[in-house]
């Protein structure tokens, strides 16, 4: 089936300078009128000729051990930069940190409906109210905007691409810097629950299934380079990087056959998640009480 793709332009100071995102059709619900935001799509010369740098930081929140990544183009006039996978613990020290560094916080993004923490997208969006929220249309979550595989998020001249990695749960994604002559690499894949290093998430509840997650992560996370980084959405034994050749040699669970791996997963025995009550709830509507 194919796609219909609008840019979105969001002009800040000049028409060169701009951060976009290329999504299907806004739904219904959106809070704000996206024919007021649309504008032409143009390059400049010097985006083409001179590759973005990128300023990343990797920050942890102990308690859920959860890892929250921050990406800005660094060489963009506006600095525009995301969150992916906010906490919403530790939103006063990402959004601290994103004003030290003089970035323009443009995007809040969850990987999918966690279940382990509460997000932090919605107290962003209250304290920062031009950033938008975004997750997977397949989440059936409330967020400003959604995604499908083969969505492209722009923040100035670096984009990620979405992949869908259902399993986990049925809207997980993978987010991975582009691929391109002025993109980053290696490549950088931001795998949510999808694949942690040398483990997964656990696919005994919110519509997960391990035999989905098998194949979502060969077929869209070990097709990337083997030199691609993994950047997963928690580590509980203190690493912080893998890749993707590692990986596929060393992942106890995901380096096996398809029907080893479904054995391991059904006989985990693993307890219910102390936080599924509050959190998943909340998370379906962006991480604050509907009121």
């Amino acid at each position: 089936m194919m796609l219909s793709f609008r840019c979105f332009l969001f002009s800040t100071s000049s028409p060169s300078s701009y951060f976009s995102i290329f999504l299907p059709k806004p739904h219904s619900f959106l809070p704000f009128t996206f024919s007021q935001k649309l504008g032409s799509y143009t390059t400049s010369s010097s985006a083409q000729s001179m590759p973005s740098k990128l300023l990343f930081r990797q920050l942890f929140e102990k308690e859920s051990s959860t890892y929250t990544y921050l990406l800005a183009d660094a060489l963009h006039p506006e600095k525009p930069a995301l969150l992916i996978d906010p906490v919403d613990k530790t939103v006063d020290r990402d959004l601290a940190l994103v004003k030290e560094l003089g970035l323009k916080l443009v995007y809040a993004i969850n990987t999918h409906v966690h279940a382990d923490h509460v997000t932090g997208t919605g107290l962003i969006k209250t304290k920062v109210p031009d950033v938008k929220s975004i997750i997977s249309k397949a989440s059936n979550a409330k967020a400003d905007l959604f995604v499908e595989p083969g969505d492209k998020i722009y923040f100035g001249d670096i984009f990620l691409e979405v992949r869908a990695t259902p399993g986990h749960t049925l809207g997980c994604v993978t987010y991975v810097t582009g691929d391109g002559p002025n993109q980053l690499q290696p490549r950088m894949a931001f795998t949510g629950d999808a694949l942690l290093i040398r483990g997964c998430g656990r696919t005994d509840f919110q519509g997960g299934s391990s035999d989905k997650l098998y194949d979502s992560v060969h077929s869209q996370i070990f097709t990337l380079p083997k030199d691609t980084l993994v950047y997963p959405a928690h580590d509980y034994k203190g690493f912080t990087v893998s890749t993707v050749g590692e990986e596929m040699l060393y992942n106890p669970r995901l380096s096996k056959d398809k029907e080893t791996f479904k054995n391991i997963m059904q006989n985990l025995n693993l307890s219910y998640p102390k936080m599924m009550d509050v959190a998943v709830p909340l998370n379906m509507v962006c991480g604050l009480q509907e009121t």
